[in-house]
């Protein structure tokens, strides 16, 4: 910082010194700022007198009238903004905000519409808001597809907690793992917390049938099925499995099912190229 010396008593009388004349030219701002400009004065006018009649309590008619007359100067619905769709119907949310009686920017029930757009079975939470003049904002958090679920003949993509999300499009979720049965659906989160304990064998399962509503048979990508025990014991048995197929190479060498229900023994079946179709042995692990 620089030193000032400020000097105390009466200032000399001096000779005006005229000073230069600065020119500031002020661009013009083009047409579209004072368009938006006016817009958003016109529309603080409006919700001022929307918050206004609510507060002095005008009857429900006068409202409608000043919100129909809005809508005329231009404060109706025109745009829908979607944020947050990645894999759902985009065309659904649009249909979904725009179903309530009016297109009215003072009438849109916003409530309403996020209701409606909860009800969709893909849509975890949404949220609805205004931008005047005509504009929508939708931001939808989708629940997120984990697995593909077969019943009675029928498939559709499923999340964690088994609601069935979509039928349409499935072959984008093809890398996804399939799991059969009457209410494998309901059982999907513990089934791939059970894969989760095996990663390795579980990158190679295609599908996970649901067995009686208790238990699950896993099926490899290269054709064998493991029969799991039911509960807390099917942890066990999959971590164990996992041991032998590391040091023995289970998978991919022949076998076509190993049981694994009765503890501390496994049983094989072994494919043979004629009939029977089949033999087994149990081994003991």
């Amino acid at each position: 910082m620089s030193a000032a010396v400020i000097k105390r008593g009466a200032p000399r009388t001096a000779k005006p010194v005229a000073k230069p004349v600065v020119m500031i030219r002020v661009p013009v701002a083009p047409r579209r700022f004072y368009a938006r400009l006016a817009i958003g004065v016109v529309g603080l006018l409006v919700l001022a007198g929307a918050v206004a009649a609510i507060v002095a309590g005008v009857p429900g008619q006068m409202w409608q009238a000043t919100a129909r007359a809005a809508a005329r100067a231009g404060f109706e619905v025109r745009h829908v903004e979607v944020h947050g769709v990645a894999t759902g119907p985009r065309l659904a949310v649009i249909s979904a905000a725009l179903e309530g009686p009016t297109n009215s920017m003072l009438l849109v029930d916003l409530a309403a519409a996020r209701a409606r757009l909860r009800a969709l079975p893909w849509v975890a939470d949404a949220s609805v808001s205004r931008r005047l003049p005509d504009r929508l904002i939708v931001d939808v958090i989708e629940r997120r597809a984990v697995a593909l679920w077969q019943f009675q003949h029928r498939l559709a993509a499923i999340d964690r907690t088994g609601v069935p999300l979509t039928a349409d499009r499935l072959e984008r979720f093809a890398a996804l793992p399939l799991v059969v049965g009457p209410d494998a659906n309901r059982h999907v989160d513990e089934l791939l917390t059970l894969l989760a304990a095996a990663p390795r064998l579980a990158a190679t399962v295609d599908a996970a049938t649901f067995v009686g509503t208790r238990r699950w048979d896993l099926r490899f990508t290269s054709g064998e099925t493991l029969a799991l025990p039911e509960g807390v014991a099917a942890r066990r048995a999959l971590t164990r499995f996992d041991r032998l197929d590391k040091s023995d190479g289970l998978l991919g060498h022949g076998y076509t099912r190993f049981d694994l229900r009765q503890p501390g023994q496994m049983t094989v079946r072994v494919a043979t190229p004629g009939p029977p179709t089949g033999k087994a042995a149990a081994v003991a692990i």
